[in-house]
């Protein structure tokens, strides 16, 4: 992700975006995960994998939550992955500028707290993302602001096996 570096244009924003929707979604490749059952390799994601695409000091807002660093990335990256089973991303380029890209995002997951009462509780979350990024292509500075609904199961868009790229989003949910 990092090989795309400002000043974007159209097309290296747009790749920029797509590499990081990549990214949020590859499932973790540790060895220790790979001889888990496959119910339990699909839960998991990787925050170590991810961190590098920041700054060391990169400054994160994730709606009423601020940090700062790689560490304090991997730590809310794993608390979010325990509690949001079954993660699925999609990410639009909305906007850009220089070093700077604005995205618009939807993703989808299982609740884990709901799931261990044993309930199948889905939820979408919709929302916009700010990125500003160093002279090498690393983001610096990440803020994102979102709102969730409950789904019915039926009403999922990201179901497993689903290219999240070929979904149909409608107006009404831009």
């Amino acid at each position: 992700m990092a090989s795309l570096t400002p000043p974007f244009t159209k097309e290296t924003a747009h790749q920029k975006v797509k590499a990081a929707q990549a990214l949020w979604n590859t499932k973790s490749n540790s060895p220790i995960i790979a001889r888990l059952p496959t119910l339990l390799t699909r839960l998991c994601r990787d925050p170590q994998r991810i961190a590098p695409a920041y700054t060391p000091d990169s400054v994160w807002r994730n709606r009423n939550l601020f940090f700062k660093g790689h560490e304090e990335i991997i730590s809310f990256l794993t608390k979010k992955w325990q509690h949001e089973l079954d993660y699925r991303l999609r990410k639009e380029l909305f906007t850009w500028q220089e070093n700077k890209i604005a995205v618009q995002f939807w993703y989808e997951y299982r609740d884990a707290q709901e799931a261990d009462r044993g309930k199948e509780v889905w939820k979408r979350c919709y929302g916009i993302e700010h990125w500003t990024f160093d002279a090498e292509g690393k983001m610096r500075k990440r803020q994102m602001s979102g709102n969730e609904i409950e789904l019915e199961r039926e009403e999922r868009w990201f179901k497993e096996g689903v290219d999240v790229d070929t979904v149909a989003i409608g107006e009404e949910h831009w």
